[in-house]
């Protein structure tokens, strides 16, 4: 590992904890550990903070991922398409990392979340349990147009990142129908594929600092493991004030990214 200080390492540790645990409940958990480790390894090239933070990230996506498919019932048929898909999307969307400067998507995705915010807040009636039981059968054109939305978010996250899971699950929710308790669990099975996919891009041009991405990936995980937890034992009402409060952040950071980045 670097010549990092022990209280640093301990901030680090602290971070990877809590960007697990509220990446378990709405995602968003990158908006905590990447800042840190920017801050923390000031001299270390962007491309290797974003493929350290994927370590620790796909680890506790995982073992949310788990939890979540052990408690709550989720459509197997979806996720047979998604996953896989997910996964070559996301690689493809790491790829373009050197390619294009991801500055440009920043007023794009502060418009859509600020959109979605406004959307959740302004309709207390969706994602609850409750449309579940009334929800109609699903037509072929929007189970395609909810694969098109899957595949287009996990190159993004391949490519940037912020917002991803936030993206996932409303959309999940809104194309399918589905409660919020039932998006946030394919969400995570999802997020599996495309930290994979990114992943394994970045660390095939050396990029991954290994040592410090395990040791923040046990943090992590415990901090998923808290959040899935949570998540499965407060429902969709926890679940809807977390959202809002993570899209109000995650905007909030872009937008002063945006001007004195």
């Amino acid at each position: 590992m670097m010549d990092i200080a022990p209280p640093v390492i301990g901030a680090l540790v602290a971070g990877a904890f809590s960007a697990g645990l509220v990446d378990a409940i709405v995602g968003g958990g990158g908006l905590i550990l990447i800042p840190l480790l920017m801050i923390a390894l000031p001299t270390v090239p962007e491309p290797s903070i974003i493929a350290t933070n994927k370590v620790a990230s796909v680890s506790g996506t995982t073992t949310a991922a788990i939890s979540f498919l052990r408690r709550v019932k989720v459509d197997k048929f979806l996720l047979t398409w998604a996953v896989p898909l997910a996964l070559a999307c996301s690689a493809g969307g790491a790829l373009m990392v050197s390619v294009v400067d991801s500055a440009i998507l920043r007023p794009i995705i502060i418009v859509l979340l600020l959109a979605v915010g406004t959307y959740v807040a302004l309709k207390p009636s969706f994602g609850e349990s409750s449309a579940i039981t009334q929800r109609k059968a699903i037509s072929r054109r929007r189970w395609f147009l909810a694969l098109m939305v899957i595949g287009l978010i996990s190159a993004y996250d391949g490519f940037f990142g912020p917002g991803t899971g936030t993206f996932l699950i409303i959309s999940l929710t809104a194309l399918l129908s589905r409660s919020f308790l039932e998006s946030v669990a394919m969400t995570k099975v999802i997020n599996v594929s495309t930290n994979a996919g990114a992943l394994c891009v970045l660390a095939a041009t050396g990029n991954v600092m290994w040592l410090l991405g395990f040791v923040l990936a046990i943090a992590n995980i415990c901090g998923s493991v808290a959040g899935a937890r949570l998540v499965i034992s407060r429902g969709t009402g926890f679940i809807r004030i977390m959202l809002l409060i993570v899209v109000v952040a995650m905007a909030g950071k872009l937008t002063y990214d945006l001007f004195n980045g």
